[in-house]
């Protein structure tokens, strides 16, 4: 089992920034971002592979969204930079041993993010 402890949401204007944390209560090889806006279904945001940092993103947050850990503190953070309306959604943290994301990740509560005109 793996408590994940997400903060740093918030509301934002067009072209803000935001800062994601995930406190992970042990170490886990791969973690990510997901979200999901209402009517819609959770889509992969960002993820990393540990060890090593490899990382993925959605096509629609490149160059703008940056996935980071800090090993000492087990806590994965996602930087948004240049957000857009279309960003507005709950993000969750994820982890899974498996690096795959399926029925056996472990899920934050959910941080949401609401991106303003």
């Amino acid at each position: 089992q793996v408590q994940l402890v997400e903060s740093g949401g918030g509301s934002v204007q067009a072209g803000g920034s935001l800062r994601l944390s995930c406190a992970a209560s042990r170490y886990t090889i791969c973690m990510g971002w997901f979200r999901q806006a209402p009517g819609n279904e959770r889509e992969k945001v960002a993820t990393m592979y540990r060890l090593g940092g490899s990382t993925y993103y959605a096509d629609s947050v490149k160059g703008r969204f940056t996935i980071s850990q800090d090993s000492a503190r087990n806590t994965v953070y996602l930087q948004m930079n240049s957000l857009i309306l279309e960003d507005t959604a709950m993000y969750y943290c994820a982890a899974d041993p498996s690096c795959t994301y399926g029925p056996r990740t472990w899920w934050g509560q959910g941080t949401q993010v609401t991106v303003s005109s």
